[in-house]
């Protein structure tokens, strides 16, 4: 259930406490995500609104996704975003386009109900060790127990973990950087697989999540607990990304498609058909796992999604292949078994039904160099 909603004169306020060398993506993703949730919710409720975004580039203020749009049950609910610094005014980012950001110390932290802080360069080799900002840290670590949540995207959880606020949690970061995390920080349980955890002790919820466009997986979740499935998926469509990724780099976007036809019902299988396509995914498998009959799955399945659970296995499996032949190097051979297809002549066969094109001359045509 997401959580209660606030009156439009107490919209969400979301800060991003943002450091020197600051990823780009790993804050305007999310803020684009709590800006299109805003928008999805004025469209559907026809309102309209002003807006601004706090400290991008050329630009200055408190953002305002001010609209008075609401949830399935009629309350509203709005965020307006912050993007931070310590010394405030222009901060380089590690992309090279300057920002403008407002001052840390200007903040009223009872204000704050959501703390995300991005992530920037993390070197830790034998002659350089990136020396986090201490004045960062000192304010994360004195903020952060009057927000409601505090997330990280990226190494954003080398600020939180500096500031003793993943002590004995799970935590994710980017994937190159997972292990220099561990090390730095002995005490936080540091699980390199998942795109973002939920990590909720004592009443206090601490999200982390791995690198760059994960943020928007994560405020993609966020935005789900505050507004609910329907608010999220719209957001998610709108910035044509995956609702819910599965756990590890994967993504699958027939996935979204599946998931916004049939709403939160099947969300969670969903995501777990595109973690398992390897594995066999018959209908009674795929029951058992909704945890309903074989005959009752099949007919509730069709009606929500409106095509059968054998067409949308066969549709992850094609994509995850699409998926795998640009981004590796891996052998049809390997492929065909990775994501399902038994043998090479199966994902061939697939493959050509679905694009028109043989495996190998996709692979040629839109793999990277």
């Amino acid at each position: 259930m997401p959580s209660q909603p606030p009156s439009h004169a107490a919209a969400r306020h979301v800060v991003f406490a943002v450091a020197p060398e600051l990823v780009l993506l790993d804050a305007c993703g999310p803020i684009e995500a709590f800006w299109r949730a805003e928008l999805a919710m004025r469209a559907a409720s026809g309102t309209s609104g002003t807006s601004g975004t706090s400290g991008t580039s050329g630009t200055s203020g408190t953002s305002g996704t001010s609209g008075t749009s609401g949830t399935s049950g009629g309350e509203p609910c709005a965020y307006r975003t912050t993007l931070a610094s310590v010394a405030g005014g222009v901060l380089s980012t590690f992309a090279g386009m300057p920002i403008v950001t407002e001052r840390l110390d200007t903040l009223d932290p009872v204000t704050i109900d959501t703390l995300i802080v991005p992530g920037v360069p993390i070197y830790d080799t034998a002659d350089t060790t990136t020396t986090l900002q201490s004045e960062l840290v000192a304010w994360i670590a004195a903020a952060a127990p009057r927000a409601r949540r505090v997330a990280s995207v990226c190494t954003g959880a080398f600020y939180l973990a500096a500031a003793g606020l993943l002590d004995g949690r799970r935590a994710a970061t980017h994937w190159r950087n997972a292990a220099q995390l561990a090390r730095r920080f002995p005490r936080v349980e540091v699980d390199p697989e998942p795109i973002f955890i939920r990590d909720e002790r004592d009443g206090r919820a601490v999200w982390t999540s791995a690198g760059v466009t994960a943020g928007i997986d994560l405020a993609l979740a966020l935005i789900e607990e505050d507004c609910g499935h329907a608010v999220a998926m719209q957001a998610a469509r709108r910035l044509v990304v995956f609702m819910k990724r599965p756990g590890g780099q994967s993504q699958f976007s027939e996935a979204l498609t599946a998931q916004a036809s049939a709403g939160a019902e099947f969300d969670a299988l969903h995501g777990w058909m595109a973690a398992n396509l390897h594995g066999e995914l018959s209908v009674e498998r795929l029951a058992e796992e909704a945890r309903m009959s074989p005959r009752t799955f099949a007919r509730r399945y069709v009606d929500a999604v409106g095509r059968t659970p054998a067409r949308t296995v066969a549709a992850m499996r094609v994509e995850a292949a699409a998926h795998a032949l640009v981004q590796s190097r891996r052998p049809l051979k390997r492929i065909a078994a990775d994501c399902g297809f038994g043998t090479e002549q199966n994902l061939r066969r697939a493959f050509e039904r679905s694009y028109g094109v043989q495996p190998l001359d996709y692979r040629a045509r839109f793999a990277a160099s």
